[in-house]
């Protein structure tokens, strides 16, 4: 599906792999599936805790977070760090990684859910983890607000957009080319209504190459805050200030749909999870290719916090 996201720029077995910090922490190289392998992250000597499970955003992303050349581990620092706090985790590799070696044909937007539904029932099923949280950052935020529906106990959104992604590749394209503002309406519109278009601007060929169009139509047909004001279980929204990818707005649109929801709004956080104050505000996307610069400070925090509470209620 080559192109598809440049502008976002087990049931078998168990292999043990232990990895500590300070013996506090164990890891596993956990294979639910063909399609799903990961990582689940538990603090040593635990009973029960709650487990979150991870889902990255858009793009051949693996469980760490990362993303070609774009190394930056958030989602690997994410999960050690809550696993100082008592919290298991679980991340896994994007599908959209296996392509190759899965000999997939294509990928619907439905594939991504599927899996979280998958490991949803798998660690329901297991029963040794006391809630099970679904957090979804970036296009993983909708992906999560769609799986959470069954056997999740808690949502969290993190850095997730409000808007579907027509709107918002309308949005990032005419702010470049804004004369093909209609062309491009009219294009979304079609391919949405009837699964495929040809009639677009050549300019974005890449865009809406065919391998591309049914993963797009697909993804287009859900409305983030239509699916979030579903949801029954309490949710968080998390959103950095410093964010060039999604704006705080878009976190503002989940909120006010998600009824009873938590906002935090996190100051000088960007999409990968990294403080970048004003006076380093130039570093911000070289920031996503390092992973030796700490987490923002107030975030481990926020989502402990918000889980913790969880095993309160």
């Amino acid at each position: 599906m080559k192109n598809l996201f440049f502008l976002f720029l087990s049931f078998l077995c168990i292999h043990p792999v232990l990895v500590a910090q300070q013996n506090k922490i164990l890891q596993d190289s956990l294979q639910i599936n063909r399609f799903i392998e990961g990582n689940l992250v538990k603090p040593a000597g635990a009973v029960n805790p709650p487990l979150v499970i991870f889902i990255q955003g858009s793009g051949q992303t693996d469980r760490n977070g990362n993303q070609g050349p774009l190394k930056s581990d958030y989602a690997k620092k994410i999960a050690y760090q809550l696993a100082e706090n008592k919290i298991a985790s679980f991340r896994f590799d994007k599908r959209s990684l296996k392509v190759k070696e899965l000999k997939l044909d294509t990928i619907l937007f439905d594939d991504f859910v599927t899996d979280v539904s998958q490991i949803l029932s798998y660690f329901k099923k297991e029963g040794n983890f006391s809630k099970l949280i679904v957090a979804g950052h970036s296009q993983g935020s909708l992906i999560g607000m769609l799986a959470a529906k069954a056997n999740a106990d808690a949502f969290i959104s993190l850095a997730g957009p409000g808007n579907s992604i027509d709107h918002i590749l309308v949005e990032q394209l005419t702010a470049q080319f804004p004369q093909f503002e209609n062309d491009l309406k009219e294009s979304f519109k079609e391919l949405k209504k009837a699964g495929a278009t040809e009639n677009y601007p050549k300019l974005f060929q890449s865009i809406f190459h065919p391998q591309n169009q049914a993963f797009l139509a697909n993804w287009m047909q859900y409305d983030p805050v239509q699916e979030i004001s579903k949801l029954e279980i309490p949710v968080l929204i998390v959103q950095g200030t410093r964010d060039l990818q999604v704006k705080e707005e878009q976190a503002k649109m989940l909120h006010q749909a998600a009824a009873g929801s938590k906002l935090v709004l996190l100051e000088d956080m960007n999409h990968v999870f990294r403080e970048i104050r004003e006076e380093e505000k130039n570093l911000n996307l070289a920031s996503y290719s390092n992973p030796e610069k700490p987490l923002h400070p107030e975030l481990i925090p926020v989502l402990s916090d918000f889980i913790k509470n969880l095993e309160i209620k």
